[in-house]
């Protein structure tokens, strides 16, 4: 087990990465946050005395410098992570390069574990849960990218001597998503009192709230296997709509769901569902926030922003 005093985290806006500042920072550790210099998002990371910003772009990492060790380093920043850009090949071949940048800054820092954050993209289409050993044939070039990033940033570290866990994250949601995505888009189009478009959402999927990621990383940072690849969700499969349903009773009870009204996405995966048994084996980590309280904090933070 590894006592955290200092960690490093790029992609420090997102919504994981965020609440690991927020949450390792109140852990008493202190917290060094990489992020773009016009990054719209800097917001989101909470300011206090233990968290501090450092600027840089992906492609300048191999430039940065610190006066300081830290003990692990968290990686996820990523270009080009929704719609048809997730196939840029080329992008995503920078990021592959980004990646082993980013665990040589690591080593620069001296840090003693690397995690990644993978994707479940790695897997492709599946019709079981998903397990550190499920096969994997990811079909997108974003899929691609991160398998192979995980694979090589696995070798480097093993050659430079760090620790690595690569952490293949399934779907994520809470109060710092972003506008596009499907729950946020229920949420605003049920607020706003406009009508829905949906697949007929059949897939099992599996959703994890923003929080509960966050201290999933952390404890994979003090407690994770070296070389070991978890996926991480809520390990609670259920039909997309019973989601989407759920999200309605607590918005819009009357509202009426656009069921069926678009197809399915080409190459759409069915069953999206996170095996935790070795994650929780290994560091002791359980999700904690249920659907429905992770969407009331949800609706309680957009209601705090409009009357701001």
């Amino acid at each position: 087990m590894m006592s955290m005093k200092r960690i490093v985290i790029t992609g420090a806006t997102g919504m994981i990465g965020a609440n690991l500042a927020k949450y390792a920072s109140a852990q008493g550790c202190e917290v060094l946050c990489i992020i773009r210099p016009d990054s719209p998002k800097e917001d989101n990371i909470p300011k206090n005395d233990k968290i501090h910003i450092q600027y840089a772009p992906l492609s300048d990492y191999e430039n940065i410098t610190v006066n300081k060790e830290y003990d692990t380093f968290y990686h996820f920043a990523w270009e080009k992570t929704f719609g048809a850009s997730r196939d840029d090949v080329d992008s995503q071949l920078q990021n592959i390069k980004y990646t082993l940048d980013a665990v040589r800054l690591a080593k620069r820092l001296g840090c003693k574990a690397f995690i990644g954050a993978g994707s479940q993209a790695e897997y492709g289409i599946v019709d079981t849960d998903l397990r550190p050993d499920t096969p994997v044939n990811p079909l997108s070039g974003y899929g691609i990218a991160k398998y192979t990033s995980g694979k090589l940033s696995q070798l480097l570290c093993s050659q430079l001597g760090i620790r690595h866990n690569w952490v293949r994250i399934l779907s994520v949601y809470g109060a710092l998503d972003n506008p596009y995505t499907l729950i946020m888009y229920t949420i605003n189009a049920l607020l706003k009192g406009q009508p829905t478009v949906f697949s007929p959402c059949q897939q099992i999927w599996d959703y994890i709230h923003e929080i509960d990621a966050a201290k999933a990383f952390f404890a994979i940072g003090e407690k994770g296997l070296d070389q070991k690849i978890y996926p991480l969700g809520s390990g609670q499969g259920r039909p997309l709509y019973d989601y989407l349903e759920q999200i309605k009773e607590l918005v819009s009870p009357h509202a009426s769901l656009g069921f069926g009204q678009k197809d399915y996405y080409p190459n759409q995966p069915m069953h999206l569902c996170a095996d935790l048994s070795e994650l929780t084996a290994d560091t002791g980590w359980k999700p904690q926030i249920s659907f429905t309280e992770g969407i009331k904090q949800v609706l309680s933070q957009l209601a705090t922003h409009s009357i701001k």
